[in-house]
């Protein structure tokens, strides 16, 4: 039967065997296979069996859901595949596969090479910040060192900044009030952030900076 490891580091975080048609991922406690991870989202993806097929699809996630280093929506699984959810890396093995498929998907040659050195390391180099340009705080930065960092006023308008990749995104998570970005309205989609760009929240009007 198909099942799934779940990994970060190199280090196994799960095993679980695909035995549902609907198997749910994500941070919260209700989910089948439960990250509690702030990169990974409430309620992240979800993979469907149909037949001997399986498939995952991105449930409109913050930080998205990738196989073998390519962002999807919905695709279905080879095996050996590598999902990316967040930090975590989840590897597919299909139902019946050989069992001498290499167990360590670091070094698993058919992959692409999602994982390489150059990147990874490049990572913690990403620097970005907000500066506020009007209002009490007018003048004042905040370094933006979390993976997910919120901003706003709860009730009117909250709005988070993650850091993925090498870029920072930003998107709508609660309030009527959404924010604009260089006068343009930001839903639930996140969109990539650039040096320069001017946010408007909860009525004060912010910049991006990213060196």
């Amino acid at each position: 039967m198909s099942h799934i490891t779940v990994m970060m580091d190199g280090v196994v975080h799960s095993e679980v065997t695909l035995t549902k048609d609907r198997t749910s991922i994500g941070r919260r406690p209700y989910n089948d296979v439960v990250i509690e991870n702030l990169t990974v989202s409430g309620e992240h993806a979800v993979l469907i069996k149909t037949g001997d097929q399986v498939a995952v699809e991105d449930l409109h996630s913050t930080n998205g859901t990738y196989i073998n280093g390519k962002a999807v929506k919905r695709q279905v699984l080879q095996h050996g595949d590598v999902m990316e959810m967040g930090k975590y890396k989840i590897r597919f093995d299909a139902a019946g596969a050989d069992d001498a498929y290499e167990r360590t998907m670091m070094h698993r040659p058919q992959a692409p090479a999602p994982m390489p050195v150059a990147p990874t390391a490049a990572v913690p180099e990403l620097k970005g910040a907000i500066k506020v340009l009007t209002g009490a705080a007018a003048g004042r930065e905040m370094a933006l060192t979390k993976v997910v960092t919120t901003v706003g006023k709860p009730g009117v308008s909250v709005a988070a900044i993650t850091q993925r990749r090498h870029n920072y995104f930003v998107h709508h998570v609660e309030g009527q009030d959404r924010l604009t970005l260089n006068g343009n309205t930001v839903g639930e989609e996140p969109i990539v952030l650039k040096h320069g760009d001017r946010i408007l929240l909860a009525g004060t009007e912010m910049q991006f900076l990213q060196s």
